[in-house]
């Protein structure tokens, strides 16, 4: 301790101020217990202050002594202090010399024994369980075959091979692992970021999203599966699109997880099994109902056929069938040879009856003259009817025709007139292109099979006098006027020779066996 100055005094007791005696006092505190774990009850915690500090008491059944956790310490406590819940609180005591109290000032907590984590663990399950995350209602089944499996877990325990071991036995399928811490104070925030990510993979992405997830973790006292019981794992759990199970533990163990989980297993390797079935239990199944369908198909096919016999036994034979009305055809047939010859033979006698005289024609002329005499009376009369039905339609039809409707009329044909003489301009523009496009067709067509374009490669065209092609030599006489047609023009010569001659057609005339010359 310093030394204090001296002053006069009738005493010789030193003097001290305030200031001093608390500095000296909390010099000698906070070398005295620098660092110290604390156990006590929580009291008077109310929450952080405004300023993120926390201030409250840690007490027994006799003494009591003030506690404060400071902002940057307390955002990243696993545990949070709560009224009434037991704790062992690390970190240095001090004196705060504005009220003369000691106090600690924590740097972390953690609760005093698995009593204390029992206790919070069942509050933090009663809580949760009145927002209904554990329900059973929300609780979806599992896919009966997966494709992808999603695993939570840690790439390098045991828990992982034990997976894929059983998995690749009972039926082989994808399996993606999202390696996370399974033990520390990162679990929670580790695995709920991990199921969130699964969730958050899109269907038809470069990465397969998994059917189900699987959250898994070996045995453990309960502070190693604490992680578990962390409320964020279980919101993300209960928030998951995806079926979850639960794979934490022994099947003595247990954590929040399993009651916001679809399903729980009591071990990883469970978990396995409840996510994908057995393959070959699934071929044995499917070939004993392959052959139980074969076998009631055949049943149905026979029983069928039996239905059918005993059917066809009791339908009558084609001739039982075709006897009556085979009959009815006989007896038809006979009637009608006899009907013929008595209708022909009462015809006979009542032609043979009939008497044709003069008398009795006159009498048919006189009642035909009666009858045309009557007619010709009563037509005057039907005449003047049909003219008055014409008048009273006629005067009907008038009555109907007013201006207005003659303007109507008028309109609705210069209407129409104006539409066909649009429509004429059109089919006579249309005719004309087709016209003109067969004319340009056409002359295409001359002018390739034309004889001018034989003359353009240098032949020539020989007319007699009377303007024929001449297409023969022996049809040349001597002295006969000739125009030979060129690609550029027209001349005229007069044959000098005689006709073409057997031989070399490239001799000129009067060389042995050729042809004279044309000019």
């Amino acid at each position: 301790m310093t030394d204090l100055p001296q002053t006069d005094s009738p005493s010789n007791v030193a003097e001290f101020s305030v200031s001093e005696i608390s500095g000296a006092l909390k010099r000698m505190v906070e070398d005295a217990f620098g660092h110290v774990r604390v156990r006590g009850e929580v009291s008077g915690y109310r929450g952080p202050h405004s300023s993120g500090h926390a201030y409250f008491s840690l007490k027994d059944d006799r003494a009591r002594i003030e506690a404060v956790i400071w902002r940057g310490v307390f955002s990243k406590l696993k545990f949070l202090p709560q009224e009434g819940l037991e704790i062992i609180a690390t970190g240095k005591l001090t004196t705060y010399p504005g009220s003369s109290k000691y106090q600690i000032v924590i740097d972390s907590i953690e609760p005093a024994g698995a009593g204390a984590l029992m206790a919070l663990l069942e509050e933090r399950r009663r809580k949760l369980a009145a927002e209904g995350l554990f329900d059973d209602a929300r609780k979806r089944p599992l896919p009966f075959m997966p494709r992808v499996i999603g695993v939570v877990t840690s790439p390098t325990g045991a828990v992982i091979r034990d997976i894929i071991h059983r998995i690749s036995d009972r039926f082989p399928v994808h399996v993606l692992v999202w390696p996370v811490r399974v033990q520390g104070e990162t679990t929670g925030e580790e695995v709920s970021a991990a199921i969130r990510g699964f969730n958050a993979l899109p269907v038809d992405g470069p990465l397969p999203r998994p059917d189900v997830l699987i959250v898994a973790r070996g045995g453990g006292s309960l502070e190693d599966l604490w992680g578990f019981n962390d409320e964020a794992v279980v919101r993300a759990v209960a928030a998951s699109q995806l079926p979850v199970i639960s794979a934490v533990g022994h099947e003595t163990d247990w954590t929040l997880i399993d009651f916001a989980a679809d399903r729980r297993a009591p071990t990883p390797t469970g978990a396995a099994e409840m996510a994908v079935p057995v393959k070959a239990d699934l071929e044995a199944s499917l070939a004993r109902l392959s052959a139980r369908l074969k076998g009631a198909i055949s049943r149905e096919g026979e029983r069928k056929r039996q239905t059918l016999r005993a059917l066809s036994r009791a339908l009558p034979s084609p001739d039982q069938l075709l006897a009556l009305p085979r009959r009815r055809f006989d007896e038809a047939a006979s009637r009608l040879g006899r009907a013929l010859s008595a209708t022909t033979e009462r015809k006979r006698l009542t032609f043979g009856s009939l008497r044709l005289s003069p008398a009795m024609l006159e009498r048919r002329l006189k009642e035909a003259r009666r009858h045309s005499e009557t007619c010709g009376e009563r037509l005057p009369a039907v005449f003047l009817a049909m003219v008055r039905g014409q008048r009273n339609r006629f005067d009907r039809d008038a009555a109907r025709i007013t201006p207005a409707a003659l303007n109507q009329r008028i309109v609705h044909g210069r209407e129409r007139l104006r539409l066909m003489e649009r429509r004429s301009d059109t089919l006579i523009a249309g005719r004309l292109e087709r016209a003109m496009q067969k004319r340009t067709q056409a002359e295409r067509l001359l002018e390739t099979l034309s004889y001018r374009a034989v003359l353009e490669r240098g032949f020539a065209l020989v007319r007699g006098p009377d303007n024929e092609p001449l297409k023969r030599a022996q049809d040349i006489q001597p002295g006969l006027e000739l125009q030979i047609e060129f690609a550029d023009g027209t001349t005229r010569a007069v044959a000098a020779g005689d006709g073409r001659k057997s031989g070399d057609p490239r001799k000129p005339h009067g060389a042995p066996g050729g042809q004279g010359s044309l000019f």
